[in-house]
């Protein structure tokens, strides 16, 4: 049997934190490993797991907090520990707070009136490499990181394969199983894509793709 997923919730409202650990304790394959209240103390705990080889595989953060903002803290996580990923959690849809979560590292955006069991789609999901977006927000997210495409940098053709796999929510194995490669070697496709990009999540390059036409928006 797999491992739990490793969950670690941050929110300023304790209500919130006691009522999705209190969900998510009763399914089976998630382990809910900790809560902070707000950004600073995230960071804390979380270098206190990392130190004890037990940091989260996904983090669900508010990113509507008063010591440090869910936006800056996720940015300092994954320039800390990148292989953590970060659900951004949040009441409103505003596009500026889509494309700040985005470009700081998120892996999916979530609504706080999400279904309970949708959250916990959403974390597995997450866990299992996919991009996950809350239905309200896709369409956002296609436009919160739009650029010219006359800036658009040319993708080989292995990599725009590779690209559209990763934007129909394909894990780094899927790729490497449907283009008959390893996966190492898929998951350093996808690491030269986002350099070559300018992207820091497989969100950010999945509204890419959809954005210049390569997969249907989301």
């Amino acid at each position: 049997m797999a491992e739990p997923t490793r969950v670690f919730l941050v929110d300023d409202h304790a209500v919130v934190r006691r009522g999705l650990a209190s969900y998510l304790d009763g399914e089976d394959d998630i382990d809910v490993v900790g809560q902070a209240d707000g950004g600073r103390s995230a960071l804390s705990k979380l270098a206190v797991l990392a130190n004890s080889g037990e940091l989260p595989d996904v983090i669900l953060m508010d990113l509507l907090m008063p010591d440090l903002d869910g936006i800056t803290a996720t940015a300092e996580i994954k320039a800390r520990w990148p292989g953590v990923a970060v659900l951004a959690v949040t009441s409103f849809l505003e596009e500026a707070k889509v494309r700040d979560a985005l470009q700081a590292g998120a892996s999916g955006y979530l609504l706080k009136d999400a279904e309970a069991d949708d959250v916990a789609a959403a974390i597995r999901a997450t866990a299992a490499g996919h991009v996950h977006l809350a239905p309200a927000a896709a369409a956002t997210l296609v436009t919160a990181i739009r650029a010219p495409k006359a800036a658009r940098p040319e993708l080989t053709p292995r990599e725009r394969e590779v690209i559209v796999l990763l934007a129909q929510g394909r894990t780094n194995q899927q790729i490497a199983t449907r283009l008959g490669i390893t996966e190492r070697t898929a998951r350093t496709h996808v690491s030269n894509i986002l350099a070559k990009l300018g992207l820091t999540s497989r969100t950010q390059a999945a509204m890419w793709a959809a954005r210049e036409g390569l997969v249907p928006p989301p």
